[in-house]
């Protein structure tokens, strides 16, 4: 199961890595504009075409590897969209990446590795109770809001887009913790249950709001600012939500100096692809 989890999990993030670049490339072909005439314009590219049906695998993937794994080990590796997009879009676009940018790959995916190695992940509930459910909405709701708050009244654009990616990390994780609640109501009873169970109709709403943070965030201020806090923010949130709904657990000890080394590797990878790759800002999402 944990090796399901894995696969389906590093098969998301290439494919949403690949539905990424190939949208970036039909859009650069485009003249500017928007509506419903460039929707159309969109779907006569082949590129589009195969860029929306990578977002859709790298969703249905998502879902089957939160059935199949903890959050706490499936969210992390979503890290891994990040290189996979730069390795996807520099030779789609016609670009090369510098040997700065490849050690910076190479140190994410060392992190990564030596981070999930070092916690070792482990769990098996798909449900939680809604007396953990409440606690846990009310929480993030209310760091969501005080992030969109806190960013009204700053005037930092490096404070402004890491806030807004900090609350666009709360939820992604949020919706990754209904996803797996829902799908979960999916495996164990079909397809009526997924429907008429509320995570389903949460994961959806909470997904789009994250989508608006993100896209408020890349807006706000440099990508150096929102990506850390973004890529981080979601695998530490998605950790605690797997560990505060669903039993989960991870080694503690003298394992998180391992853990920490593992998390300083993939902020180091991050910072250093936001600053030697100037197309990462067009192709990260």
């Amino acid at each position: 199961m944990i090796l399901l989890a894995v696969l389906f999990a590093v098969l998301g993030a290439l494919s949403n890595a690949v539905g990424t670049a190939f949208q970036r490339k039909a859009a650069a072909t485009v003249s500017r504009g928007g509506g419903l005439g460039l929707l159309r314009t969109l779907a006569r590219r082949p590129a589009w075409g195969i860029g929306i049906l990578g977002v859709t695998c790298a969703a249905l993937f998502q879902a089957l590897a939160l059935v199949n794994g903890p959050m706490a080990l499936v969210q992390p590796l979503f890290i891994l969209e990040l290189p996979f997009a730069l390795l996807v879009a520099v030779p789609l676009l016609h670009r090369r990446l510098s040997p700065p940018g490849w050690w910076a790959v190479g140190a994410m995916v060392a992190g990564l590795t030596l981070l999930l190695a070092s916690a070792a992940p482990a769990g098996s509930r798909q449900q939680a109770p809604m007396t953990r459910w409440i606690p846990v909405l009310l929480l993030a709701l209310g760091a969501i809001t005080a992030a969109v708050l806190l960013v009204r009244s700053a005037t930092s654009p490096l404070f402004r887009a890491a806030a807004l990616a900090g609350a666009a990390a709360i939820g992604n994780a949020v919706t990754a913790a209904l996803m797996k609640s829902a799908t979960g109501r999916f495996a164990d009873a079909g397809l009526t249950a997924f429907l008429t169970t509320w995570q389903t109709y949460g994961f959806a709403l909470t997904g789009v709001a994250a989508l608006l943070l993100l896209e408020n965030a890349l807006q706000a201020g440099p990508l150096a600012a929102s990506q850390p806090a973004l890529t981080v923010g979601d695998a530490a949130v998605s950790l605690l939500l797997g560990v505060a709904l669903f039993d989960e657990t991870v080694r503690t000890g003298w394992w998180l100096l391992p853990e920490a080394l593992g998390i300083g590797l993939i902020l180091w990878g991050v910072l250093r692809l936001t600053r030697v790759v100037p197309q990462l800002a067009e192709i990260a999402h």
